[in-house]
């Protein structure tokens, strides 16, 4: 039984109300359909939400899934003494090395083709051939089978990503055949597909034998909009020959308008059989895919797990790349984050909330830090690029300088997060202990400190999350170096970070770094989620409860 069913008449004011009324069995009914709509709303914000999520994961895992392997051949290789002094084999004939061995393995590659072929293998070969010697001495005089990359094309071919053979013509151009077709202008002469084209055979250009113009012309009034010179393509290389043939065999119809089969190119003739005319992928020659097929059949062809995606450094080749200078470089800038806003951002958050006079000058302190945790990143970036650089003169694109302006942002985070956490700690805590005769220092040391610790080093985690991905303060002070190797890194050498070398990958042409950048994208999100997950578990280890 109901409230209102149980709740006789009451009064509001002056006037009774019945709860047994239909009008107000009506606003129940409707107080309850709108709790209904605002459960259902917030049902449908949360499926929209974890929705867009999955769309944005499963596009970055669709698209840099292919990253994570990477495709090699197995290549039997004789270091020959020759080519190689074992005193200092840091400067032996490895190119030549490596490509005789690719022309043992594909037999009959004519010679003028060995520089072609030679390129389906990463331009690094050479080098990777260099390390593994200077590593291993005593393969000198030896066969070794090493695996080498192949370039990024044959990378993308091998995984599927990139077709052998592409479409002849594009949406547009079989458009415009497809419109010629339902004007029936599209013919057969002769024994090939024509264009049967009105032509004004104009003297001047009879006489100046611009034939080919006027085959454009022609062509051109069907499509007097189209300024895309492809549509000339469809024009066979002949086609003026049959202009030039009307007007010698018949010298009267110059100067009149006379209908003229102009025969179409091979592409076109194809599309007109109903047949998917295709050309081979510009990316690669004939030569170089016949040696990847016997490749393919010798069974020399892996795609193992990509670990180099984690352990090279970057490279201009895609095959190549890999992400250990940024995860260098972001640590190196970390470190430097945690160890001055950490330790600051506790101090001035236990001086604010415990020792601080409540005046106007610090809540316009308090004011000013709750504000420069909504500040833009790129502020940040700008303040570092004019102190850092342009007032102190210290040096671009480390991960001191880079560091530090991570601090900077993070501070207001830390002093926010620690200031919830000390007050979250009870009041009975702070009056036992001075009741106990501690000093207000040794209460907030001993005491208060620790108990809100799982606080803090929640919202240091998380302040050092989001500083992990902040792109705009380091790209403006120019955090953004070509790593090549990272034998050198350290706080005052160039250094690059993840989210800036995401940004780099992704303004690269090469199709392989488009994988590489998505990659990068879920290796930078994985380490979003690490850090959170540690978060979590440093609060359930160290969390009271009262």
């Amino acid at each position: 039984m109901s409230n209102a069913e149980v709740m006789g008449p009451a009064r509001r004011g002056n006037r009774s109300i019945d709860w047994q009324s239909d009008e107000a069995k009506r606003r129940v009914r409707r107080r309850y359909a709108a709790n209904r709509r605002l459960q259902v709303y917030g049902i449908v914000a949360i499926a929209l939400a974890v929705g867009l999520l999955g769309v944005l994961i499963t596009s970055l895992v669709i698209t840099g899934a292919p990253a994570f392997l990477q495709t090699k051949v197995e290549l039997p290789i004789y270091v020959d003494p020759a080519d190689v002094d074992a005193a200092d084999p840091a400067k032996g004939r490895y190119r030549a090395l490596v490509r005789d061995a690719l022309n043992k393995a594909v037999p009959g590659i004519p010679e003028s083709q060995e520089r072609a072929v030679a390129k389906m293998l990463t331009s690094d070969a050479a080098y990777i051939l260099r390390d593994y010697v200077i590593d291993n001495p005593d393969s000198i005089g030896k066969t070794i089978v090493l695996p080498i990359a192949l370039s990024d094309p044959f990378d993308q071919l091998h995984k599927g990503v990139i077709p052998r053979r592409m479409d002849a013509l594009n949406w547009l151009q079989e458009r415009w055949f497809e419109q010629l077709q339902n004007r029936n202008v599209v013919v057969d002469h002769d024994g090939r597909t024509a264009l049967k084209l009105d032509v004004y055979l104009d003297p001047a250009e009879v006489e100046d034998g611009d034939f080919a113009q006027m085959a454009r012309n022609s062509l051109q009034a069907y499509f007097p909009r189209v300024r895309d010179s492809s549509l000339f393509n469809m024009l066979a290389p002949d086609a003026p020959d049959a202009i030039e043939k009307v007007a010698t065999e018949d010298p009267e119809l110059v100067g009149k308008t006379i209908p003229v089969f102009f025969p179409v190119s091979q592409h076109y003739a194809k599309l007109a059989e109903g047949k998917n005319p295709t050309i081979l992928n510009p990316r690669f020659s004939e030569q170089q895919l016949a040696a990847y097929d016997v490749l393919e059949k010798k069974d020399m062809v892996r795609t193992p797990f990509n670990w180099e995606l984690f352990f090279n450094a970057d490279s201009r080749f895609p095959e190549r790349a890999g992400l250990a200078g940024a995860i260098t470089g972001s640590f190196y800038a970390l470190l430097v984050c945690f160890l001055l806003s950490f330790p600051i951002g506790i101090a001035a958050a236990v001086y604010l909330e415990e020792f601080a006079p409540k005046n106007r000058l610090t809540d316009l302190i308090e004011v000013n830090i709750n504000n420069l945790a909504a500040v833009p990143s790129v502020v940040f970036g700008l303040l570092g690029l004019a102190v850092f650089l342009g007032f102190f003169g210290l040096p671009r694109s480390v991960p001191l300088v880079g560091g530090m302006v991570l601090s900077l942002m993070t501070l207001p985070t830390i002093i926010i997060t620690t200031r919830a956490a000390l007050k979250s700690v009870p009041p009975s805590i702070r009056e036992a202990a001075l009741g106990v005769g501690a000093s207000k220092h040794q209460v907030m040391l001993h005491h208060v400190l620790p108990l809100a610790l799982p606080g803090i080093l929640t919202g240091t985690i998380i302040g050092m999350a989001q500083a992990l991905g902040e792109t705009a303060p380091l790209l403006l002070i120019g955090m953004n170096a070509f790593i090549p190797s990272i034998e050198n890194m350290g706080l005052l050498e160039p250094a690059t970070a993840m989210p800036t070398q995401i940004f780099s990958w992704a303004d690269s042409p090469e199709r392989g770094f488009v994988s590489r950048t998505s990659a990068a994208i879920l290796v930078l999100l994985g380490f979003l989620v690490i850090m959170n997950l540690v978060a979590i578990t440093l609060r359930q280890m160290f969390q009271r409860k009262w």
